[in-house]
């Protein structure tokens, strides 16, 4: 039965009793609102211990001051029923105060360096710091042994890595497949803000990943690639913050063919008031 914990003393406590036990922990940090591709995790992560905690954290720090905290969905009962049958132990549900004691303003931040700088770090300033401060502070609350993050936000996971690998963290970092609706569209709990009109445009994301990979592999320049995703995605009715090849470690490609190697095509683009983000992994030999 899945155990919901409140108080940081409580989490470590029955986090403590179970590595007496010789217990392995996994772990993934949510901001709740969960859905299928959530559950997946929990299930991946549970493939790798003996018992999983889940994070429900909705964290201000990674939100600028005109994005969408205040309306970020929160479905704490629906949530702890979804962990309960996914199979997960624990869910760890902190305050603000006790995530930020001395306020978010006022918080030690960490910063990983030249990742968080491009794509989404670029459009969205100071973002990736505050994912890496609060992945830094639940995985020291936590414990893990194990942790999973999904590939469908493919530039947090570099940076997630890069903290852990940096700082020295022992733990184990799985990435889980990003889940999608039966259109393509991949899940997310953002996807709840879309109109009708909107969300029956909104698969047209995966497509524009797969035209990319598609026209790269057959031999179209980089950024002739790029630049017909982009104006696929405006034709569509999307606002276009980039649509991006890169190498697998998201380093640059360049301006011409791409040679072999494993790449991933990266889109971020609004549809109204809602912005998505989708990727797509993929070898050329």
């Amino acid at each position: 039965m899945l155990e919901i914990i409140e108080e940081l003393a409580a989490l470590r406590a029955r986090v403590a009793e179970w590595k007496r036990l010789g217990l392995r922990v996994g772990f993934v940090p949510t901001m709740g609102n969960l859905h299928a591709g959530h559950f997946s995790l929990v299930r991946l992560a549970r493939r790798h211990a003996d018992r999983v905690v889940v994070s429900v954290f909705v964290n201000p720090t990674q939100f600028g001051p005109n994005e969408d905290y205040a309306r970020y969905p929160r479905t704490p009962v629906e949530d702890a029923a979804g962990l309960d049958g996914a199979g997960c132990d624990a869910l760890w549900m902190p305050s603000v105060e006790t995530m930020y004691p001395f306020g978010a303003e006022q918080a030690v931040r960490i910063r990983v360096p030249g990742i968080t700088d491009v794509l989404d770090g670029a459009h969205r300033p100071g973002h990736f710091d505050g994912v890496a401060t609060v992945v830094a502070r639940l995985f020291n609350q936590v414990q893990p042994d194990v942790a999973a993050f999904g590939r469908k936000d493919y530039q947090q996971l570099a940076v997630i890595r890069f903290l852990v690998r940096d700082l020295a963290m022992p733990i184990e970092l799985l990435a889980g497949e990003t889940m999608r609706e039966p259109d393509g569209l991949a899940m997310s709990s953002r996807n709840q803000y879309l109109d009708a009109g909107e969300r029956a445009i909104a698969p047209e994301l995966h497509r524009t990943l797969q035209a990319m990979r598609d026209a790269v592999d057959a031999g179209t320049g980089v950024q002739r690639a790029e630049a017909d995703a982009a104006a696929r995605l405006r034709s569509a009715g999307f606002d276009v913050d980039y649509a991006a090849l890169r190498r697998a470690d998201l380093s640059g490609v360049g301006d011409e063919r791409a040679t072999p190697g494993a790449y991933v095509a990266l889109v971020a683009a609004r549809l109204g008031r809602t912005r998505l983000i989708d990727n797509l992994a993929f070898d050329i030999d």
